[in-house]
């Protein structure tokens, strides 16, 4: 599984087929894989917590009120990985960790609860579970996108390669740090879709990407990201459904997509009409 997406708006149509068919579903997100690895040999019922790792994008050692002048060259500079642009915006507004809570939820049965985020910026440590008895385990490596997907080709095997190893005397330290709420606000966004269930993860997903898809045409601002998306699934709350339909699912990313269209371009003419305002204050001054 290397599309997160799929899962995080289908979950609730896919994760009853992989039961019915006793398919193994594999993840070859780096996060995922790294949790994956981790789980071998733990006995059912051994997980306790999740602790997915973030690098903390492109801005996370800028001050949160510098955030209103981001443009879109500066939200595309990744500090570790090189990405495609869609999410290194999902990086850079974290909603690309959220959207992992959702996947790692579906993937690994646990509830939102117990699915921690930690910046790490080092991108070293990939994940780590906590078991029962408190015991962490977690999967290192450079940041590095073929370790991921060769073990998602070769599990349950472990095959040799000549890559780059990890020298921790090299690298010194490892640090950590708890997200900033206010700074990222798409990752609380994600736990509440999460956590309302049936379409609501579609719709998030659906108006994430249309958002993003906005920004990087310059149409919107960057934090106007995280504004839209809320107001799309608050809007949505009333049409939501507990046990959804591939039929619903589909049905509710169109909407979300539209719904944020029509949403942008209420803010596009709020936004014209507060600077033709002030330029008419301006003028009278």
């Amino acid at each position: 599984m290397a599309n997160k997406e799929t899962l995080i708006a289908g979950g609730p149509v896919v994760l009853p087929l992989v039961r019915e068919y006793g398919v193994k579903l594999l993840p070859a997100d780096s996060e995922h894989s790294a949790i994956f690895q981790c789980l071998q040999g733990v006995p059912d019922q051994g997980l306790r917590r999740i602790l997915l790792t973030a690098s903390g994008g492109a801005f996370r050692d800028l001050p949160v009120e510098k955030l209103s002048n981001i443009t879109v060259d500066d939200a595309l500079k990744h500090p570790n990985w090189s990405m495609g642009r869609k999410i290194t915006i999902d990086s850079a507004t974290l909603m690309n960790k959220g959207l992992e809570v959702i996947e790692a939820h579906w993937l690994f049965g646990i509830d939102y609860d117990h699915i921690d985020i930690v910046i790490h910026p080092q991108s070293i440590i990939h994940s780590l579970i906590e078991l029962q008895d408190t015991s962490v385990l977690a999967q290192l490596g450079w940041p590095d996108m073929r370790l991921p997907l060769l073990y998602a080709l070769s599990w349950p095997e472990r095959i040799y390669t000549d890559w780059q190893q990890l020298d921790l005397v090299k690298l010194k330290e490892l640090t950590f740090c708890a997200p900033d709420h206010q700074k990222y606000p798409c990752m609380q966004l994600a736990y509440a879709a999460g956590r309302s269930g049936g379409c609501m993860p579609a719709v998030l997903n659906a108006a994430n990407e249309q958002a993003v898809a906005l920004f990087l045409e310059e149409k919107i601002q960057f934090l106007d990201i995280p504004r839209l998306i809320e107001q799309v699934c608050d809007r949505y709350v009333i049409h939501n459904c507990s046990s959804p339909t591939l039929e619903d699912i589909i049905a509710a990313d169109q909407w979300a997509r539209q719904e944020l269209m029509n949403a942008s371009q209420v803010l596009e003419h709020s936004t014209i009409t507060k600077v033709s305002s002030k330029q008419k204050t301006l003028t009278l001054t």
